[in-house]
């Protein structure tokens, strides 16, 4: 009788076994499936992180991650480092700003000539390389950046094609919002005869033409520009010449400069938001842009 006991026992770990063992094979199997059918996407930067977050929302099968920290702020002087090359490695997609914003991107291409890459400004024809290279900048440019960018991704996952489109809409509504806010401004700016600004960023010419501002003097500052005294000078000039302008720079690269043009000639200094760095939420670009144009807005009634 004991014999028998023992044999039941025996019989019935050896079933156990076999179910546990079949089931982590099952799982096994699920899991290396699915590795397989995801689509890794990694993007250039922030914008475009952001962008395709809104995206892919929703989306099974899609692993998004960013090329380089928020802190790393636009790509003019960005080195890739063995960490971002074995993350490119990895990737299906690589979505990019364009126009030169990715001084790497040869040599991405060279490295991984197999990699589909989605080019956001691609088909935005009539664009100067400085517009270009922060086309997110301007709402009206943006969402047209949006568009290619989920035509490039639905062509390479058809299957979520459908939920991109539901995303793409949705993004786009909200970017509308935006679209609108600066209409207003740029007509308020009109009928206040500002048609004149002074930048020290081409990140924001984009945004100067789309209010239809002209830029009548350029600084491009960055962390490693020295100011001249003959730049100075002719800012300088610049605002006694244009008496009806403004000056929009970014903190901190711009600021010293910005407030000793501003205590010597009054003219109003608006330092706003590039956009190329922060927290990864979904709405960081919509309420980063209306703060942008809602500090446009109350300057205006500082201009005589």
């Amino acid at each position: 009788m004991q014999n028998k006991y023992l044999y039941s026992l025996c019989m019935l770990l050896i079933i156990g076994a076999l179910v546990v063992g079949a089931t982590l094979i099952l799982k096994n199997e699920e899991t290396k499936e699915k590795e397989e059918t995801d689509l890794t996407v990694v993007t250039s930067f922030y914008p475009m992180y952001v962008m395709v977050d809104n995206l892919t929302e929703g989306v099974e099968g899609i692993r998004l991650q960013n090329l380089s920290e928020p802190e790393t702020g636009c790509l003019h002087d960005f080195t890739l480092t063995p960490e971002d090359m074995k993350l490119l490695s990895t990737a299906d997609v690589f979505v990019i700003n364009g126009s030169g914003a990715e001084s790497f991107l040869e040599d991405v291409m060279k490295a991984y000539p197999k990699l589909a890459c989605v080019n956001a400004t691609e088909e935005l024809e009539g664009l100067s390389e400085e517009v270009g290279m922060h086309a997110w900048l301007s709402s009206k440019l943006y969402a047209k950046e949006i568009r290619q960018v989920a035509k490039g991704l639905k062509a390479l996952c058809p299957s979520a094609s459908e939920q991109i489109t539901r995303n793409e809409k949705a993004y786009l509504s909200k970017v509308k919002e935006i679209r609108d806010l600066a209409k207003e401004v740029k007509a308020q700016l009109k009928d206040k005869d500002i048609s004149e600004v002074i930048l020290f960023s081409e990140a924001y010419m984009g945004l100067a033409e789309e209010l239809c501002l002209k830029t009548v003097c350029l600084l491009d500052l960055d962390e490693e520009r020295q100011v001249s005294s003959g730049e100075v000078a002719e800012v300088m000039d610049a605002v006694a010449n244009h008496p009806k302008s403004f000056l929009i720079a970014e903190d901190p690269y711009g600021k010293d400069t910005a407030e000793t043009v501003k205590r010597q000639t009054g003219i109003p200094v608006l330092y706003l938001d590039t956009l190329t760095r922060g927290s990864y939420e979904k709405d960081r670009y919509i309420v980063g842009m209306k703060k942008n144009l809602e500090t446009i807005r109350e300057v205006i009634h500082e201009i005589n």
